[in-house]
């Protein structure tokens, strides 16, 4: 249990990085006029795990903060995985329905 913990921990920091960067990335490159990423690419990190990561790239880059979806999608995301990680927890730590 230990062990899958840890990489847990491993996991998120990593998909947060990502989902952080690639919002850096996509506001630099829409600075400069580029080719974008995707935002269906900008999406998938956070709904993988990377909310934190996604949201502070949002704020910190001030990047698709005013596209509803990204300013709901992104913290309603990870609203809903944190729920779904308590109730993991919950569910591991006794067989009682309402820890």
């Amino acid at each position: 249990m230990k062990t899958f913990i840890v990489i847990a921990i491993i996991y998120l920091i990593i998909i947060n990085v990502i989902a952080f960067a690639l919002m850096g990335i996509d506001k630099a490159r829409a600075q400069k006029q580029k080719w974008r990423i995707p935002e269906k690419t900008l999406f998938l990190p956070v709904i993988l795990g990377g909310g934190i990561g996604g949201i502070a790239g949002m704020l910190v880059f001030r990047h698709k903060t005013k596209h509803w979806y990204f300013a709901v999608g992104f913290p309603l995301i990870f609203i809903i995985e944190v729920i779904i990680a308590a109730a993991a927890v919950c569910l591991s730590l006794t067989t009682d329905i309402f820890c």
